[in-house]
């Protein structure tokens, strides 16, 4: 428990004030008279309170009043002394360090800070949230290791910038260990699925210390790539089957900053390149020591509230199968097709950076490290703001202005060298990672037997554009001997899915997942069978 206390003199309002419960980052009940008051006054001097937890990310909430009687002797005699004393237990797990701080003046101040949900969590949201965020971390990692150390596997083999391309285009076909995993925790619950497949990530991943050739650090990479969509698919969807309607996003854009900061630890071990023709390989094994972490969350993690509610003995509908697939399956021939148009272009254009700083613009391990991170990490303040603006003022304005602004300097850095690169890098990343306010609509816009299975297939056609984009990407560097005529032919991706965004999407902010899919059982027991919002 942390204890914080704060010592007031107020007048009598200011007393009125701290004696109503609080309804901020925490909302408090009534209060509960300690002990009673001295006189009658209506001021309530000499009196004790105390205001226990009803709603807030807190284990535990304790705050007590204790005001003391006037000094009637004093000028300022309408004035009170309360000593505000709170105890709290904050459910952020692991993460309670790095929110030490920031709690505390939280608490102290009674306004809502600025980097609260916008919806209050309760405390099992909050600790599923951390938990997974965990989680996310390491999926970072993983996701990103074949994108850092092509370029120096493919040194050690000597194979060309069209072999990487391919060997990262065959990475993609893991997308089908990606649809057995999701496919299972449709049917077997989210929880167990998703540590087994980071577990089985983790060992896979360490297997590509040992490669012969460029051929097996592919292959044990396919497997690993599957397995890390499958834990990426799953970690959406349980967010958004636990988090409130109006911080789906918000959660969203967190789970994406921790997956941004696993992917940034590949980059700092990223040096050890430098030091040996075999450096890159220690990046694969650093995830090992992960392995007791992840069991410890496995047992810690619940089961998703709306997969228990709606296991096919419990779910009700109010519509006809065939028109809940018909809808469904118009959602998805969209949302896959935007994953496409969009992956067309931002995947090569983050596995062949490290290439192109290298081989086209001499960088070394270290200077592509500095490079990444300089560039990379103001995105973090693009993803969180995406995350908010997309619960508070929508998802589709928030979304094409990442696809189109993003594309437009990410694509004039591929043209550019010194300090054009850096600051259209720096820019191109800050709007680019706005699309994270994409990344929620997976998980809305499906029902839960089929949520985890539908992302699945989204993700199976984005991951189809981004093996496209690789190969035409690959070949046409080769051929022309640069990369920025290559982007500029995929860019025409991402503008066609800016156009599907703002014209078909339909606006899904602070809408149930229990509105947007009739039929399915709220977690609290009602059945909604009210219609969907914009048609689809």
């Amino acid at each position: 428990m942390t204890t914080v206390q704060v010592v007031h003199e107020v007048d009598g309002r200011g007393l009125s004030q701290l004696r109503a419960p609080r309804d901020d980052l925490v909302r408090e009940l009534a209060p509960e008279p300690v002990s009673e008051p001295t006189d009658r006054s209506g001021s309530a001097p000499g009196e004790t309170l105390r205001f226990d937890l009803a709603h807030g990310p807190f284990h535990a909430w304790v705050r007590t009043l204790s005001v003391d009687p006037p000094d009637t002797g004093r000028p300022d005699a309408g004035h009170h002394r309360v000593v505000e004393t709170i105890e709290y237990q904050a459910a952020v797990g692991v993460w309670r360090p790095l929110f030490a701080l920031p709690l505390r003046r939280a608490v102290r101040s009674r306004k809502l800070p600025w980097w609260a949900p916008p919806d209050r969590l309760d405390a099992r949201a909050s600790r599923v949230l951390c938990l997974l965020a965990c989680i996310q971390v390491i999926d970072g990692y993983l996701g990103t290791v074949i994108t850092q150390t092509i370029t120096f596997a493919s040194d050690e083999f000597q194979r060309s910038a069209t072999a990487q391309g391919v060997t990262l285009a065959v990475v993609r076909l893991g997308i089908v260990v990606a649809l057995g995993v999701v496919a299972l925790a449709d049917s077997h619950g989210r929880r167990r699925l998703l540590t087994a497949a980071a577990i089985l990530a983790v060992a896979t991943t360490a297997l590509g210390a040992l490669s012969p050739g460029l051929w097996f650090l592919g292959g044990t990479q396919m497997v690993a790539r599957g397995l890390t969509i499958g834990m990426g698919i799953l970690i959406g969807v349980f967010a958004a089957e636990e988090l409130p309607r109006g911080s789906r996003a918000y959660g969203v854009s967190v789970l994406a900053l921790c997956a941004a900061l696993g992917a940034g630890m590949a980059v700092w071990v990223l040096p050890v390149a430098d030091l040996d023709p075999r450096g890159w390989r220690v990046i694969y094994l650093v995830p090992l020591l992960a392995v007791p972490g992840l069991v410890g969350i496995g047992r810690r993690l619940p089961e998703s509230r709306r997969f228990t509610a709606n296991l096919p003995d419990a779910t009700a509908t109010g519509r006809s199968q065939g028109a809940l697939r018909r809808i469904e399956g118009r959602r998805l021939l969209l949302l896959a097709t935007a994953a496409f148009l969009l992956l067309v272009f931002a995947a090569p254009a983050s596995q062949f950076q490290n290439d192109f700083l290298r081989d086209h613009r001499g960088y070394s391990a270290t200077g592509i490290t500095l490079f990444t991170l300089m560039t990379s990490t103001p995105a973090g303040i693009g993803i969180f703001m995406a995350g908010r603006l997309a619960d508070t003022r929508g998802r589709r304005g928030v979304a094409a202005v990442g696809l189109l602004g993003g594309t437009a300097f990410i694509l004039v850095a591929y043209h550019s060298a010194g300090a054009a690169m850096w600051a259209a890098s720096v820019t191109g990343t800050v709007l680019g990672s706005l699309t994270v306010a994409l990344g929620v609509y997976g998980p809305e816009l499906f029902s839960t037997r089929h949520r985890a299975r539908a992302n699945g297939l989204i993700v199976t056609l984005g991951v189809a554009g981004s093996a496209t984009g690789l190969l035409v990407v690959g070949m046409l560097a080769d051929r022309f001997g640069s990369y920025g005529p290559a982007f500029t032919v995929v860019a025409v991706g991402p503008v066609l899915a800016a156009v599907l965004v703002l014209r078909w999407f339909p606006e899904t902010a602070r809408v149930e997942l229990e509105v947007l899919n009739p039929g399915d059982v709220d977690p609290d027991g009602a059945s909604s069978d009210s219609a969907a919002p914009d048609g689809i």
